[in-house]
């Protein structure tokens, strides 16, 4: 079994995240390879709380320009993670 911390990579904190927090729900970056099963899994493991749902969506690389030269950003996966009304909040500004 692969590591929970090797499927969680970081959380994703924007404005429109922040708001998905007041409803249970926290956005991860996870493995490229992870499937939902395993998400679920690792979330549970590394936080100790109860998922009902796990949404995933693949995100593609943005293309970027540095003078002559075209590349683009690495793919990534996001992981929309529902947390069950009785699981405690995740806290991501603790030490802020």
């Amino acid at each position: 079994m692969k590591d929970p911390r090797d499927i969680i990579k970081r959380p994703v904190i924007t404005e429109r995240t922040a708001d998905m927090m007041g409803s249970n729900k926290y956005v991860f970056e996870v493995d490229l390879r992870a499937n939902k099963t395993e998400i679920k899994d690792a979330v549970q493991r590394i936080f100790d709380v109860k998922v009902v749902n796990v949404n995933t969506m693949r995100v593609k690389g943005k293309p970027k320009r540095v003078g002559k030269y075209f590349g683009k950003r690495s793919d990534w996966k996001k992981a929309i993670v529902q947390l069950s009304e009785d699981s405690k909040a995740l806290e991501f500004f603790e030490g802020v």
